[in-house]
């Protein structure tokens, strides 16, 4: 099955027209009508939008799956670190709580690890208990979602936007978590700084 096949089933699946999903993923509803009829290719950040909409995985929706062997050396393990709050930001613990395999392919593109999140600010998309997986980088687009260290050693699980004055962290339930906006002198002196791209979910049942 293609991809462009996969995201229509997810989307049927769900009962969603193209306009109601588009409104959704924040994407226009032709774009998502050429991805399902396989006219185009999503983008990879386009692809995490469906995967953190519909609860799935990026390898899911790539088919990918990892290789069944005993050899270690095909698998790629990265550590699980303790839970970062999704609503105000906490102090980190840095002990690592699990690990989880992830696609091999991904060990080229840099450091990952992973993340069990806490709180109820990145609802409904991210759930207290889901683990991301995260790409170690110091800069995202404005857009992405991010983990970001506020004040030093606090944490936080957010969307990152840009603008020349400064960046804004933006949750999706803003019931919980209004936006918070950071001026360029505040990112140096309070310290904001970004850890890594969040890449992939997964939620435990």
């Amino acid at each position: 099955m293609r991809i462009g096949d996969k995201l229509k089933y997810l989307r049927n699946s769900n009962d969603l027209s193209q306009s109601e999903l588009a409104k959704k993923l924040n994407i226009s509803r032709s774009s998502i009508g050429m991805f399902e009829s396989n006219a185009r290719i999503p983008t990879t950040d386009t692809l995490i939008r469906y995967a953190h909409f519909f609860g799935v995985s990026l390898d899911d929706l790539l088919g990918i799956t990892l290789q069944n062997t005993e050899s270690n050396s095909t698998k790629y393990k990265v550590p699980v670190f303790y839970a970062v709050a999704c609503g105000n930001p906490f102090v980190a613990d840095e002990d690592i709580i699990d690990w989880e395999e992830i696609n091999p392919k991904l060990k080229s593109q840099g450091e990952h690890f992973g993340v069990k999140l806490r709180g109820d600010s990145m609802l409904p998309d991210f759930k207290d208990g889901d683990v991301v997986i995260v790409r170690k980088q110091s800069d995202v687009d404005s857009g992405d979602i991010a983990i970001v260290r506020v004040n030093g050693d606090e944490a936080t699980m957010k969307i990152v936007e840009k603008s020349p004055e400064g960046i804004t962290l933006i949750a999706t339930n803003p019931s919980v978590f209004l936006p918070k906006f950071y001026t360029n002198n505040q990112i140096e002196t309070t310290p904001v700084s970004i850890i890594g791209k969040v890449i992939e979910q997964r939620r435990k049942f």
